[in-house]
């Protein structure tokens, strides 16, 4: 490769950012940062970032262009989603290959995504869009059920619960209203913050699909399964193996529908994260992210090219520097994550049996991310994990018993947080 300059749309912080800067250096070619921080300081990070605002489409946009003009970008990538909007702009402006502003639009956004997979015939559920106030939605006659209510904004399972009955749907309804309501919710300053979709609740089993779009072209790098039943009442993601165990056909099925999906949405060049569930044989795309798999969880994958072995950031980095992925291929062997879930609300003290956790066969590395004295909220308004646990053997099936038998070894002390009550002042006898 010669020396390209890629720029990264990223979180001012995060693991696959510093992945990312690994992979470059690795590569040699240079990684500029655009990340989203105060723009009247200068570089408290010390990393050379261009400061821009994740509210702030059209000021972003300029100190991207800004930086392009004082020295040029060979391509981009955008991590997580809520930047991706952005390098579409950007990349639209700087003439790169990337998805559309149109189609980053609405693969971020829970609505539009649902109305164009059902004009372009991919299989969806019924699905309406009410505002966080309105109380239509309450009503039983006008939802039917097992229905899943979602906030429009949120990912990673935030805020998504299944109602069975009119009562569950009224608690659903509340604890959803709470977490949009929150000031963390808030300071997102997303017009679509007060608003949740409402859709069929869809049976069967659910699958993740890591893939390329090359002009157009869906590559498909990674099939996870996810072998814990995701029935609800939450949503919570634990394990990802991969490859998947389905039957050749049903994985055809799967690439279809998704690659169907990525056309309607309006995707075109670059990463792509997928969810899918199957039931029978209809394959239901319920999400098609412009990005990346986030986080830690990038580390389940490593692809090949004869004694060549790299990890998925720099088969990115390589992508959107021009590089065609058609000669990469997913490792030999079997691999998977566990993200540990957080059992119950309170406060993370230490956790015990790492080295017994370590010990397992197969698994390659145990890392725990929380704190001591965090306070660790669960799903459905939680947006994080206790860590994740990484394993690799010859099949699936030794790397699920490889993470199960890992996670069982250990033990998190949290304490349980305290409930306060306010009470009511007596009034004060005069």
């Amino acid at each position: 490769m010669t020396h390209p300059r890629i720029l990264l749309l990223a979180t001012t912080t995060g693991y696959q950012t510093r992945s990312f800067g690994d992979a470059a250096e690795h590569l040699g070619i240079e990684v500029a940062l655009a990340t989203d921080r105060c723009t009247r300081l200068e570089d408290p990070w010390r990393d050379r970032a261009v400061p821009i605002r994740f509210d702030d489409e059209r000021g972003s946009l300029a100190a991207i262009l800004n930086e392009a003009a004082r020295l040029p970008f060979a391509g981009l990538l955008a991590v997580g989603d809520r930047p991706v909007a952005i390098a579409a702009h950007a990349a639209a402006a700087l003439r790169l290959p990337y998805h559309s502003i149109d189609g980053a639009r609405a693969a971020h956004n829970k609505r539009l995504s649902r109305e164009r997979l059902r004009a372009a015939g991919v299989a969806v559920p019924w699905f309406a869009v009410y505002a966080i106030d309105d109380p239509r939605p309450l009503d039983a006659g006008e939802v039917p059920f097992p229905c899943v209510i979602k906030p429009l904004v949120l990912s990673g399972s935030r805020g998504v619960i299944r109602a069975d009955s009119r009562a569950e749907l009224y608690a659903a309804h509340a604890r959803v209203a709470a977490l949009l309501h929150s000031r963390e919710v808030q300071a997102l300053r997303d017009p679509d913050a007060g608003a949740v979709l409402i859709e069929g609740y869809i049976s069967g089993e659910e699958y993740a699909i890591e893939g390329l779009l090359e002009h157009g072209h869906l590559r498909v790098l990674a099939m996870f399964d996810k072998p814990d039943p995701l029935q609800g009442p939450f949503f919570e993601e634990t394990i990802y193996i991969t490859p998947s165990r389905g039957d050749a056909g049903r994985q055809r099925r799967i690439e279809y529908a998704v690659a169907a999906a990525s056309g309607a949405l309006g995707l075109h060049h670059g990463p792509i994260h997928a969810e899918c569930r199957v039931d029978g044989d209809r394959v239901f795309v319920l999400e098609v992210a412009a990005r990346p798999i986030g986080g830690l969880c990038a580390r389940a994958l490593r692809f090949e090219n004869g004694r060549l072995q790299i990890p998925l950031e720099e088969l990115l980095l390589r992508h959107a520097a021009g590089e065609s992925a058609a000669s990469w291929t997913r490792e030999a062997e079997a691999s998977g994550v566990m993200m540990i879930p957080i059992p119950h609300r309170g406060v993370f003290r230490r956790v015990e049996g790492l080295d017994a956790a370590r010990a397992v066969p197969h698994v390659t590395e145990v890392r725990i991310t929380a704190k001591a004295d965090q306070m660790l909220v669960p799903l459905p308004e939680g947006a994080s994990y206790l860590g994740f646990i990484f394993a690799r053997a010859p099949v699936p099936a030794a790397v699920e018993d490889a993470l199960r038998t890992a996670h069982s070894r250990l033990d998190f002390v949290i304490d349980r947080a305290l409930t306060v009550v306010r009470q009511t002042p007596l009034p004060t006898r005069r």
